[in-house]
């Protein structure tokens, strides 16, 4: 028995509202109990279920509906191996094996529990979906880059933010950077879309399940350094890649629609450490 709707709306709020706890405020003991309160919640919710109805017959159908504990419980394991880490940006050879290892494991290890021992295909990644992408998704590829090389420099290098990452001023720095910022975008949509999207999915309206997705998106890019006023930018852009999502169910493209973003990043970071190296932007 599952719970589903409206009811799943405040457990699922309190596991994901663990993530501004963990990355934003550094409550490490609040997000703990946030993440116990939200399964512990939602199982009480499905023991209720069940036992107002223990008199009715349980078909096939029932019996494999989802669970809203258990998804829960996925999305707080994976919040939880990232926050074993620290985020802040850091390029030597230690700081990205570890960085492998957590948001690798976020991913692998939710997955892997959903598939073998839940037995279900809750997480999964389309990469192709079998139909060409359309004019307006073209268009939207084009407006990343233009929107991302109007704003990002303004943002990064007013806000004095691009600190927040190591200076990049050797080759072998940039090499790594550009590495790094493409591996976290591609690893955003494989956990905050394709596993917390799509586990809440299951169990409310997609645009609940939206807006909770957005929270721990967003809370993560905090610590990792989109600061000051980049939640104007994170949660818009959080909010965009979940309705693409939904409209395309294609990974392929909202990794592509990710990484031409962070390519302007990666630009950015590197002409804010290296005034006049990349005399294309504006600021």
């Amino acid at each position: 028995m599952t719970t589903t709707g409206w009811r799943s709306i405040p457990p699922a709020a309190l596991v994901c509202a663990a993530a501004p706890a963990f990355f934003v405020l550094g409550w490490t003991w609040v997000g703990w109990l946030l993440l116990a309160a939200g399964v512990g919640t939602a199982a009480l919710l499905e023991r209720g279920a069940v036992l107002v109805r223990h008199h009715r017959d349980r078909d096939a159908g029932e019996q494999g509906a989802p669970s809203l504990t258990r998804d829960l419980a996925l999305i707080g394991i994976g919040m939880l191996i990232v926050h074993a880490i620290s985020l802040e940006a850091k390029l030597d050879n230690l700081a990205m094996l570890r960085f492998t290892l957590a948001l690798g494991g976020a991913v692998l290890v939710p997955y892997l529990l959903s598939r073998f021992a839940f037995g279900d295909r809750a997480i999964s990644f389309p990469w192709r979906t079998g139909r060409r992408w359309a004019l307006w998704q073209w268009a939207w590829l084009v407006a990343v880059l233009v929107l991302g090389w109007l704003i990002l420099p303004y943002y990064f290098i007013t806000s004095g933010v691009y600190q927040n990452w190591p200076v990049v001023d050797s080759p072998d720095l940039i090499a790594r950077l550009f590495v790094g910022v493409g591996a976290v975008g591609i690893w955003d949509e494989l956990f905050f879309i394709c596993t917390v999207f799509a586990l809440l999915r299951r169990h409310m309206s997609a645009l609940s399940a939206n807006v909770l997705q957005m929270i721990v998106f967003v809370s993560f890019l905090w610590e990792l350094g989109y600061r000051a006023w980049g939640p104007v930018l994170t949660i818009p852009f959080a909010l965009l890649q979940g309705w693409i999502f939904l409209r395309t169910h294609s990974l392929a493209y909202v990794v592509t629609v990710h990484l031409l973003f962070d390519a302007v990043v990666f630009a950015v970071l590197v002409h804010a450490h290296n005034p006049g190296l990349l005399p294309f932007f504006l600021v």
